[in-house]
C-alpha cells in the first residue's frame, strides 16, 4: 500500500472533483476503454462525485467480456476431447459458453487447470509429452506480450504437444467503431494505462484528429481516473481534442518496443468477433504464419463453430455503452455472479459484476 495511498487520497479526489464541477458547464459522455478503470469507478464512488451533468460510459475494456460466444464453445469443444490438458486463467472457466462452462467440462472428467502465467502451460507441456496442452490466450494488448512469448518458448523448445486457442482483440479498432456506430453518444475517451504501456500511445492521435475526441492515458487508481476525467473535461469545455498522457509514470509515447517487436514476429492482424458486438475489422491479432502449427483453433479443427447469444442477456449494449447494467431486466434477478448469463456478470472487470457486487441496483439515469 506504500506506493498506492498517495494515489487514493480523499482530500486531493475532493479537489478534484471540485474542479472538474467548476469546468464543467454542459453534459458530457466519456467512456473508459478498462474494465479495471470502471471497477475503481464504481467501487470508489467516483461517478458519484462528479456533477450529473458528467456521464460515464462503461466500454468493451473488459477482455474476458468480448470473448465471443463461439470462443468459449471452441474452448469446451477442445477440452473436452480426450488426452487433452486445457489451461486457462481462473477468470475464464466459469464464462457461460452456449450451454455450460469449462467448469462444467472439468466436472465432467475433462483435465481442465487453471494457470497464472502461459508460461506455466508451456511447462506442463514440457512435463507431459504423451498429452496435447492447450492455452486459452485472450485479452487486450496487455496479456499478448506473455501470451506470445509462451507461443515462442514452445517453438524454441521444440514442443510439439503445445498449441493456443487466440483470442487477443486491440484497442484502437474499437475505438474507431465505437465512433463511427450510429448509436454512438461518446464524446471522448479515457485509454487504458496498461495497454499503452505495452503498445505507447501513438496510434491514437490520427483517431482525436479523425473524430475530433480528446482521447486521455490514465491509470487505475481514483486519483488517476479524477485526473484523467478532469484533462478530458478540459479538453471538452475548450473545444480541443487530442491526445493527453495523464499517466506517465507507466507510458510513454513509444511504448515497450522489445514487447511490440515479438508480437510482430508471434501475431498478425486479423479481424475479430467481440462477445455481443460482432466482428471488427482488423480488431484483433491471430498466430502468424511462422507459428500457425501452434495455432489450436486449426489444430482440433474448431474454426466451424457457430454460436446464437441468449435473448436474455443485453452485455453487447453494456459492452457498447448503451445500456447501464443496472438497466439490463435480468440484472441482479436471472443475472447474478452465481448464475450469470454472461460474461459481463463473471469477470472481474465486468461492469455488471461491478454494478453487483457494490450495490448499484437503483437505475439513477
Amino acid at each position: 500500500m506504500k506506493y498506492l495511498n498517495e494515489f487514493r487520497d480523499g482530500d486531493i479526489a475532493q479537489k478534484l472533483a471540485a474542479e472538474i464541477k467548476h469546468l464543467t458547464t454542459r453534459h458530457w459522455a466519456i467512456m473508459e476503454v478498462c474494465g479495471g478503470q470502471t471497477h475503481s469507478i464504481i467501487r470508489n464512488g467516483i461517478d458519484q462525485l462528479l456533477p450529473p451533468e458528467i456521464e460515464l460510459i462503461h466500454g468493451p475494456g473488459c477482455p474476458v467480456c468480448v470473448t465471443p460466444l463461439e470462443m468459449i464453445d471452441k474452448a469446451m469443444a477442445i477440452a473436452a476431447l480426450p488426452n487433452v490438458i486445457f489451461c486457462s486463467f481462473g477468470d475464464m472457466v466459469r464464462v457461460p459458453g452456449s450451454s455450460k462452462d469449462l467448469l462444467s467440462i472439468k466436472s465432467e472428467g475433462g483435465d481442465v487447470r487453471i494457470v497464472y502465467s502461459p508460461l506455466d502451460a508451456v511447462r506442463i507441456a514440457r512435463e507431459n509429452p504423451d498429452k496435447q496442452v492447450v492455452f486459452f490466450g485472450i485479452g487486450f494488448e496487455t496479456t499478448a506480450p506473455a501470451n506470445g512469448m509462451a507461443v515462442f518458448v514452445a517453438k524454441q523448445q521444440g514442443l510439439k504437444n503445445f498449441s493456443m486457442l487466440v483470442s487477443h482483440v486491440l484497442v484502437p479498432p474499437a475505438i474507431q467503431a465505437i465512433m463511427t456506430s450510429p448509436t454512438n453518444r461518446v464524446q471522448a475517451f479515457l485509454a487504458a494505462g496498461h495497454v499503452c504501456s505495452v503498445m505507447g500511445y501513438w496510434q491514437y492521435p490520427p483517431l482525436a484528429e479523425r473524430f475530433h475526441v480528446p482521447i486521455v492515458v490514465t491509470g487505475f487508481e481514483p486519483l488517476d481516473v479524477l485526473e484523467g476525467i478532469r484533462r478530458t473535461v478540459k479538453q471538452l469545455e475548450s473545444g480541443e481534442a487530442f491526445v493527453d498522457n495523464a499517466y506517465q509514470r507507466a507510458v510513454t509515447l513509444e511504448g515497450n518496443k522489445p514487447a511490440q517487436k515479438l508480437l510482430g514476429d508471434v501475431f498478425e492482424v486479423s479481424d475479430r468477433a467481440w462477445r455481443g458486438i460482432g466482428v471488427i475489422p482488423q480488431s484483433g491479432w491471430r498466430l502468424s504464419q511462422a507459428y500457425r502449427d501452434y495455432d489450436a483453433e486449426y489444430r482440433f479443427d474448431v474454426s466451424g463453430i457457430r454460436t446464437q447469444e441468449s435473448p436474455l442477456c443485453r452485455s453487447g449494449e453494456v459492452l457498447q455503452g448503451t445500456l447501464k447494467p443496472n438497466q439490463c431486466p435480468a440484472f441482479g434477478k436471472q443475472c447474478t455472479p452465481r448464475t450469470p448469463l454472461g460474461a459481463t456478470m463473471v469477470s472481474s472487470e465486468g461492469a455488471c459484476a461491478a454494478y453487483f457486487n457494490y450495490g448499484r441496483f437503483e437505475v439513477t439515469s
